[in-house]
C-alpha cells in the first residue's frame, strides 16, 4: 500500500503540486490522468525519489520512503516520461546497467530477460545503440529495463506513448497480471480509453491540485449519460472563465 498524505511540492512561487492525500492499494492498476502541468509527472518523480517533497510524506508498505530510500527504490520499476536516455549504450548495454544498479541475480537476468526481450520483439536490435532506436523502440527499451527485476510497484509514466499496437496491448496485459499478483501499478497518461480499460482507480489532477480519486464506474455513475471525455474534460475546465 502506498500512503501519501497533505504531499506538496513547490518551485519558487509556483506550486507543483498542493497538499495531495491519496491511498493507493496492493492489487490494482491506477492511473493518473490530468493536462500537462497538472502534476502527474511530478508526483511519479517524487514516488520514485528523484523529487523530494517540499512537505508531506510518502509511505510504502509500512515504510516512510524519506527515510528507506534504498530499500523501497528496489521495490520499483520506473520507466520516465522521457525515453531519450543513455542514448550511447546499446540496449543490451542498458539492460546489463540496470541489472548491476538492481543487483539482480545472473540467473534471473538469464531467463527473465531473453522472455522481455521476445515479448516486445527487441531480439534483433540488443547489440544497437538507443541513439539509433525510434521513439517506440527507445520506448521499449526503457520498459524492458524496468521491469527486469520483477519489481513490485510498477510506476510507468505516459508508458504507452510511441508504443506499436502489439507492444501497447502487451504491455496492458502484463499490467493486468501484475496486480493479479497483489502487486501495483502507478501509470499516468493522456489516453482516457486506456485510463478506462485498465484503471482500478484513478486520480484526476489539474494544476497541482486533486480533483478526482476513485473508481471509473464510479466516476460515470456520478455522471449519468455522459462520457469519461466529456466528464473528465468538464472537470478540468470548470471554473474557467468561458471564452467571449
Amino acid at each position: 500500500m502506498i500512503e501519501i498524505q497533505a504531499l506538496s511540492k513547490k518551485y519558487g512561487p509556483k506550486k507543483a503540486l498542493s497538499n495531495l492525500d491519496l491511498t493507493i492499494n496492493n492489487g490494482e492498476i491506477y492511473g493518473l490522468l490530468g493536462h500537462n502541468g497538472a502534476g502527474k509527472s511530478t508526483l511519479i518523480k517524487m514516488l520514485v525519489s528523484i523529487l523530494q517533497p517540499t512537505s508531506g510524506t510518502i509511505v510504502i508498505d509500512g515504510l516512510p520512503l524519506a527515510t528507506n530510500r534504498e530499500t523501497i527504490k528496489k521495490q520499483i520499476g520506473y520507466v520516465p516520461d522521457s525515453p531519450d536516455l543513455f542514448l550511447q549504450l546499446t540496449a543490451h548495454e542498458y539492460w546489463s546497467l540496470m541489472a548491476a544498479a538492481y543487483m539482480i541475480p545472473k540467473d534471473q537476468v538469464a531467463t527473465r530477460l531473453p522472455e522481455l526481450v521476445a515479448r516486445f520483439s527487441m531480439q534483433d536490435h540488443q547489440t544497437e545503440t538507443i541513439a539509433s532506436f525510434s521513439h517506440g523502440m527507445r520506448q521499449k527499451t526503457m520498459i524492458i529495463g524496468a521491469l527486469l527485476s520483477d519489481p513490485d510497484i510498477w510506476i510507468l509514466d505516459e508508458p504507452l506513448q510511441g508504443l506499436d499496437p502489439q507492444a501497447a496491448f502487451d504491455l496492458k496485459e502484463m499490467m493486468k497480471l501484475h496486480v493479479q499478483k497483489g502487486k501495483t501499478v502507478i501509470f499516468s497518461t493522456h489516453v482516457l480509453e486506456s485510463a478506462q480499460q485498465l484503471c482500478d482507480r484513478l486520480a484526476i489532477l489539474k494544476q497541482g491540485n486533486l480533483l478526482y480519486d476513485g473508481t471509473v464506474d464510479a466516476l460515470l455513475e456520478r455522471y449519468p449519460n455522459e462520457s469519461l471525455e466529456t466528464i473528465y474534460l468538464g472537470l478540468v475546465h470548470q471554473d474557467e472563465p468561458s471564452e467571449v
